[in-house]
């Protein structure tokens, strides 16, 4: 990895600069190797994700990616979204904040490096468990080969799908987005695929 691009973001980041800094100092420390993936630094050990680091308006964030198999002592770890499954965030307001956790933070990296090494893996949902809308089934059914299409999909994208056409609360706005995506569904590209 080159040092140029994390260097590169931080430079354009126009909030928690100092912050993400020292983040990623901390990350740095405590052994794991910088990546640059999701368009964030991203911390690893022999390959597997352990920490990713990003920015909010409200707060930046370390992200331990199977941060819901840590033990959470201190009652940090935030889960994003009531979606996301394995990944629990730290937040952060300040570098004072920061500063004062800091061996708090490395205790946490170091045991997201020790569940790494363990191979232990987060069960996840499976897609067959995630609501399929009405309005999706119906063009499922009409459609063999838009059912096809999503069928050869990976999980992740099956349930990227699923999981936005149910957050929308009206019929219409479920059409909508059902009719906005089916292209892409046929072309095999996921919800956020270019």
């Amino acid at each position: 990895m080159n040092p140029k691009v994390i260097e590169r973001f931080l430079d354009r980041a126009k909030m928690w600069n100092e912050e993400m800094r020292l983040l990623r100092k901390i990350c740095l420390e405590c052994g794991l190797d910088e990546d640059y993936k999701w368009m964030h630094p991203c911390y690893t050990y022999q390959n597997k994700n352990v920490v990713l680091i990003h920015e909010f308006k409200e707060y930046c964030a370390l992200l331990f990616h199977k941060g819901v198999l840590l033990k959470d002592t201190e009652k940090i770890l935030i889960q994003q979204t009531e979606n996301v499954q394995a990944a629990r965030q730290i937040r952060f307001t300040s570098m004072d904040q920061i500063v004062a956790l800091e061996s708090i933070i490395k205790t946490y990296i170091f045991e997201a490096i020790e569940v790494e090494k363990s191979g232990v893996e987060v069960p996840l949902k499976k897609t067959q468990e995630f609501t399929i809308v009405d309005e999706f089934q119906k063009k499922l059914d009409e459609s063999p080969e838009l059912k096809t299409a999503f069928e050869a999909l990976t999980a992740g994208r099956q349930r990227g799908y699923l999981l936005h056409f149910s957050q929308a609360k009206q019929s219409k706005t479920r059409e909508a987005r059902i009719e906005k995506y089916r292209e892409a569904i046929l072309e095999g590209k996921g919800l956020d695929d270019k």
